[in-house]
């Protein structure tokens, strides 16, 4: 099982205490608030996700082959979500975060409880998240 396969197993579990979407609502604001976040430098338009009706700065590094980010929202829920992003798919090779299925989307029904702006963002944070492992997967082939 892949690192990114266990945190994903770890995410499903933990969201799996209720049906409620209220309770489940304030998991995904504690996941922002426990979360990392950005640090300062990195909040400015470069950073900054298109595509999302909040704002939401990703940045990425990687660290002896390895691809750590950094994510975070000026809004409760989205911060929570990139927050849950950055911790499933840190520390793991491009390759692997260019494969990586993120069940636990449609696995805790987090998609269909979103808004279909929220959602739009969830996915275009997920994006630019690939298009940093693309990137970095291109770099180690030269």
């Amino acid at each position: 099982m892949s690192l990114i396969d266990e945190r994903e197993a770890e995410i499903i579990e933990e969201f799996s205490f209720s049906d409620d979407w209220l309770d489940i609502y304030q998991l995904i604001i504690d996941k922002g608030n426990d979360g990392a976040g950005i640090d300062a430098r990195y909040k400015d338009d470069s950073h900054l996700i298109e595509g999302c009706q909040s704002k939401v700065w990703v940045n990425a590094e990687m660290v002896d082959g390895k691809v750590y980010y950094q994510g975070e929202s000026n809004t409760e829920i989205v911060n929570g979500i990139v927050s849950i992003l950055v911790y499933i798919l840190s520390g793991n090779e491009p390759q692997d975060i260019l494969d990586a299925k993120l069940t636990f989307i449609d696995k805790i029904g987090l998609q269909e409880h979103l808004t279909p702006t929220r959602s739009n963002g969830m996915l275009a944070m997920i994006k630019q998240m690939r298009l940093y492992a693309m990137a970095f997967a291109a770099q180690q082939q030269k």
